[in-house]
């Protein structure tokens, strides 16, 4: 479920997730002997599972952390596909009975994107899922991300990290050490942090090893199901898995952590090879849509922010392969080409690969709305706010309630110049974030669009929300005092804010009060 990066510079975005583990380890070994807030969770030798409400606050103090962490990323167009597929999910999960309202009121149901290239991602505590940008850049279609996501979902549904946690509570604390320092051991050595966590484990790892295999086999049943019941297709799950043990036998060399914390037992591999004698011939070698080539190539460029990476990226358009390669494939070099040329800050590259993509892809609507927000980001990037306006305008125009969240963000920074194009903005915003109340981006937008309408309270209450939505309730909680000072200093204000503001700082105040206790 959970594994650490191999690199150095990744580590953090793990090492997050194993010091919040490592306390709430800690805290389920002191239960019975110290009056605290995790008194609350399973005590030794208490097989029962943990508590909703307790697992959820256990994934806040998670989350918490990876949202502070530098590898953390809200890239609206990356998140808004993800979405797409997340949903359906969801939702088929709630319909085949897997998803209990309980656990559909309670949990958070979020999934946190980390710039990390390598291929993971991981079921957290609380409803969070965490997705490395690698892991979307390799797949080849929409369907392969689903079952991944699909298969993360059933670890929570079927309640196996609250079920893992009690297992856990039962094991001695020297064990539990071994376990974490055997983790962070695996990120700077794989080898060497695989012999420490056996090492430690010594008799009773077979046990736990077991009950893991059963999560995997089950999470891999009903992700399954749940992704075909969503509309996708039960090759993405298939050819998914083949990839992965394609990777296995390459002994996995770091770039695959998630065959670590998902490995290929015997069962499952019989059991997938099963499913894949159902499927018709070629099914496997499918050429990925137009629209997921890109998208794989957006979470490859982010995911490698270095100088002769991107170079690297960008050149792939001018070799001679190109013309060789399936349309498909070939916008997909094109955006990243872009893409990669702006980060460079080699505009007129980027407008030219720009131009190549936007002819190439005309006839598809969704490939060609991405390379659109593509040709808007550059603009806003060369700072051309006049060439950015000119091309948003051409977006289609849509309520506020159903404006999707790229060109609502991209929408908020490039109608920043005057007056009209603030109150619009602002009023759009305003309808999304009532809709949303977890997008912190869009908040803090929000809160700018606000200041410089000179309207200091609203801005203030904005900043305040994305830090809610962050879960950093000291942060919010300093910028709703400060606009109580604004009230206080006898500046013009609006009464309804004033008091919009009071009531909400006395909320904010008690989810801070019910944070500091779970420390």
């Amino acid at each position: 479920m959970i594994n650490m990066p191999l690199r150095p510079r990744k580590r953090a975005w793990s090492a997050s997730f194993l010091i919040a583990l490592c306390s709430l380890f800690i805290g389920t070994t002191q239960a019975q002997t110290a009056a605290s807030p995790l008194s609350k969770l399973p005590t030794l030798g208490d097989g029962s599972d943990l508590s909703s409400s307790a697992e959820r606050r256990l994934g806040d103090r998670i989350a918490r952390e990876l949202y502070r962490d530098p590898d953390y990323l809200d890239d609206a167009v990356l998140s808004d596909y993800v979405q797409g597929i997340w949903q359906p999910l969801l939702a088929a999960a709630r319909l085949r009975g897997d998803l209990s309202p309980e656990l559909d009121e309670r949990f958070s149901w979020e999934i946190l994107l980390g710039r990390d290239r390598t291929v993971n991602a991981f079921a957290l505590p609380g409803g969070y899922l965490g997705l490395h940008l690698g892991l979307i850049a390799v797949v080849n279609s929409r369907d392969e991300l689903a079952s991944v996501l699909g298969h993360e979902l059933s670890h929570v549904t079927q309640r196996h990290i609250s079920r893992l946690i009690a297992r856990q509570g039962q094991q001695a604390p020297w064990l539990i050490g071994a376990m974490i320092l055997g983790a962070l051991a695996a990120s700077k050595n794989a080898d060497a942090g695989n012999a420490l966590i056996v090492g430690g484990q010594a008799v009773s790892a077979q046990n736990q090893l077991n009950f893991s295999r059963d999560m995997e086999r089950e999470a891999d049943r009903v992700g399954y199901g749940v992704m075909t019941q969503a509309g996708f297709e039960a090759q993405g799950f298939v050819s998914m898995f083949d990839k992965l043990q394609q990777a296995s036998r390459l002994n996995d060399n770091g770039a695959y952590p998630y065959l670590r914390s998902h490995p290929l037992t015997t069962e499952r591999i019989a059991d997938m090879q099963a499913r894949q004698l159902l499927l018709p011939a070629g099914a496997l070698n499918a050429t990925p849509t137009t629209e997921h080539a890109m998208i794989a190539q957006r979470a490859r460029v982010l995911s490698n922010p270095g100088v002769d990476a991107l170079h690297a990226i960008a050149q792939e358009a001018k070799g001679a392969q190109m013309a060789t390669l399936h349309p498909a494939r070939q916008a997909g070099v094109l955006y990243g080409a872009a893409l990669a040329s702006s980060r460079l800050r080699e505009f007129a590259q980027a407008r030219d690969y720009l131009q190549r993509l936007t002819d190439l892809v005309r006839a598809d609507a969704q490939a060609a709305r991405l390379a659109h927000l593509l040709s808007i980001e550059v603009a806003l990037a060369s700072d051309d706010k006049a060439l950015a306006a000119s091309l948003l305008a051409k977006s289609q125009e849509m309520p506020a309630t159903k404006l999707q969240r790229p060109e609502l963000l991209l929408a908020a920074q490039v109608k920043g110049q005057d007056k009209a194009g603030l109150a619009q903005v602002s009023q759009k915003l305003q309808a999304w974030v009532n809709e949303h109340p977890r997008d912190a981006q869009a908040w803090q937008l929000l809160s700018d669009a606000y200041a410089r309408q000179n309207q200091p309270l609203r801005s203030l209450r904005a900043s305040a929300e994305s830090q809610v939505a962050l879960l950093d309730y000291a942060a919010a909680l300093d910028r709703l005092k400060a606009a109580q000072n604004v009230v206080k200093s006898n500046s013009p204000a609006d009464h309804i804010d004033a008091s919009i503001i009071d009531t909400r700082k006395r909320q904010v105040e008690l989810l801070f009060k019910e944070q500091a206790l779970d420390r």
